[in-house]
């Protein structure tokens, strides 16, 4: 919203005032009520004081709709969302109930000569229900009458969604619609025929919904309908073998495929590819997909991205480099020591980076030094690549102790990081720096996590000590009992800070901190396991449970079943919200959690 449309909205009120927003609406300035609406409009997705007092002023928005013309199709399509929202701040009452109590009057909306307000008015009779089993009219015979009379072929749609929505009944009239000539309302009969069909899937009607889609591709609507609503994508990806079928008709499904289920990435390689263009996010997307793929399918995936090295731009020559990475391809680290010279301050050479030291090993030595040669510019988690590297990280030290001072950046905790792992061959610059971060105290998780490296380099654990009894003094043990335990039996004169929070409150990060510092298990293997069974996400840096009881090798019986269970689903149980290029977070959690079965001893 630009700044001249926010000082007109502001005269007639506070932008967040919706009474001021309404009057706005009634201006003869057609910018003034855009950029009124489109502030209302955000109240579909906000959870603030707006959000309820927009849909307190539902009949006023009615009111405008029905007196107004300008701004109809995008009032009535408020209308609606404010309808479909189930969760409301504050103990709102659901705003269909207003919505609908306003409806009547709108009704003959559905009828205009303008196709967008009949779309917007279905939409709304939708959101509102059954208006007639609350007294008010028959709206079931208006969408039958109107689907029986439009023209339009997307109006049309939407009355077959809605109708099968309202009033599914036996599906028979949806059924004669799957071969009607326009896409979009086949599509719309597949969808809410998958949507009641029980599963798995009948294939024919798999066959029918991608033959409708590829007919008119377009994105799956996925916000415009109540709950009840199932977009189709959504309903195929619930039975792989359909989704699968439905891939290979051509729906663009094959990375949601296996964003959903395990060990489906063979399967889905050849529309795999297809989906794949020279997007450098297409491409980080065939890379966490290639990481699981069998080696002999890896031709396969690098004949595919080997042109995109040759042309477009140096974010799709990382994509490239990314796959031939977890390829295994060796020339993508030649490639990526040229792009980290090239562009070392992007978040791209970072993925590239990562992704050859970590499919290379030793092998890409050559892109941790091109890393050190460009410390000065590179972006800060580029340098987090030189933790792999030691012996390389160790020439540069001086540079990195520089690091430290780039204070309000990512630096000083890489940097911090690097020199740690080093250990004391970095010498005496580093422990000099060091100690200064941990005595400045310039921030404080910075400082924590130097003291803890200073003591790795320089072996001497006071000052580590001194700093964290300050702050856990001051604070409480909670901020910084992972980054002390680090420094393991050291770490003793903490403990009358740290058990309190193990036999009072069973925190897992507790439990931990006592084994890393006593190596007791008899009172820290439990909360451990209870937060295993939870099934949490792998994140670098951040100890995870699985991982301590497996050091441990000790295994509560509670917690076999269910890590049992989930290592041996064939959905995934870890999700990614991150989009990487690596492995797949879930295929993490489940070798782990294999890992630990098999390994642990079992115990009471």
């Amino acid at each position: 919203m630009g700044n001249d449309g926010v000082e007109q909205v502001a005269a007639y009120g506070s932008a967040g005032d919706v009474s001021g927003l309404l009057r706005a609406m009634e201006s003869e300035d057609a910018e003034v009520r855009e950029e009124a609406l489109e502030w209302l409009v955000s109240a579909t997705w906000r959870g603030d004081d707006l959000t309820v007092a927009t849909a307190r002023a539902v009949p006023d928005l009615a009111r405008l709709a029905l007196e107004g013309t300008a701004h109809r199709t995008e009032l009535l399509d408020l209308l609606a969302c404010l309808a479909n929202r189930s969760r409301w701040p504050d103990e709102l009452e659901p705003a269909w109930q207003t919505a609908t109590a306003a409806l009547p009057p709108l009704l003959p909306f559905a009828h205009d000569a303008d196709p967008g307000v009949r779309e917007a008015m279905v939409r709304l009779i939708a959101a509102c229900g059954h208006a007639e089993t609350q007294g008010g009219p028959d709206t079931l015979a208006l969408l039958r009458t109107r689907l029986a009379r439009e023209t339009d072929p997307l109006v049309r749609a939407r009355l077959v969604t809605a109708l099968g929505l309202l009033d599914p009944g036996d599906g028979e009239w949806r059924h004669g619609l799957l071969a009607d000539p326009e896409p979009r309302v086949a599509l719309a009969a597949a969808e809410d025929l998958l949507r009641t069909a029980d599963l798995p899937l009948p294939g024919a009607l798999v066959d029918q919904c991608a033959r409708a889609y590829t007919a008119d591709p377009h994105e799956p609507e996925l916000a415009l309908w109540p709950p009840a609503h199932k977009p189709y994508t959504e309903r195929l990806l619930e039975d792989p073998e359909a989704a699968l079928r439905a891939a290979a008709g051509g729906v663009p499904l094959a990375f949601e495929i296996t964003g959903r289920w395990r060990d489906r990435e063979a399967d889905v390689l050849p529309w795999a590819l297809r989906e794949t263009g020279g997007e450098n996010w297409e491409l980080y997307r065939l890379a966490q997909l290639t990481c699981a793929l069998p080696p002999e399918l890896h031709t396969r995936v690098r004949d595919h991205a080997l042109p995109y090295l040759a042309s477009g731009p140096s974010e799709a020559r990382a994509g490239a480099i990314a796959v031939l990475a977890r390829a295994k391809v060796p020339r993508a680290v030649e490639e990526a020591v040229r792009l980290v010279e090239e562009i070392p301050g992007s978040y791209d050479a970072v993925r590239v980076a990562h992704a050859v030291a970590e499919e290379f090993g030793a092998g890409a030595q050559a892109v941790a030094r091109a890393v050190a040669r460009h410390l000065g510019s590179a972006h800060s988690e580029l340098v987090e690549v030189l933790t792999r590297y030691p012996d390389v990280a160790v020439d540069v030290v001086e540079e990195l102790t520089e690091l430290l001072a780039r204070t309000g950046t990512g630096y000083p905790p890489v940097a911090v990081a690097v020199l740690d792992r080093i250990g004391p061959a970095a010498g005496d610059l580093a422990e000099r720096a060091l100690l200064a971060c941990v005595t400045e105290r310039a921030h404080t998780s910075v400082s924590a996590v130097a003291a803890v490296a200073y003591h790795r380099v320089s072996c001497d654990p006071e000052p580590a000590l001194s700093f964290f009894r300050e702050e856990m003094d001051r604070f409480g043990p909670g901020l910084m009992m992972d980054c002390a335990s680090q420094l393991g039996p050291a770490a003793a004169p903490l403990l009358s800070f740290i058990e309190p929070c193990l036999t009072r409150d069973a925190w897992p990060m507790a439990a931990l901190a006592v084994w890393r510092i006593t190596g007791r298990t008899e009172d820290t293997v439990e909360p451990l396991a209870r937060q295993a069974v939870e099934w949490g996400r792998f994140y670098p840096r951040t100890p995870h449970p699985v991982l301590t009881l497996t050091e441990m090798g000790l295994l509560p019986r509670f917690a076999v079943d269910p890590l049992r269970r989930g290592a041996e689903a064939r959905r995934r149980v870890v999700r990614d919200f991150m989009f990487g290029d690596d492995l797949h977070p879930d295929y993490v959690a489940r070798a782990a959690v294999r890992n630990l079965l098999e390994t642990a001893r079992i115990v009471d």
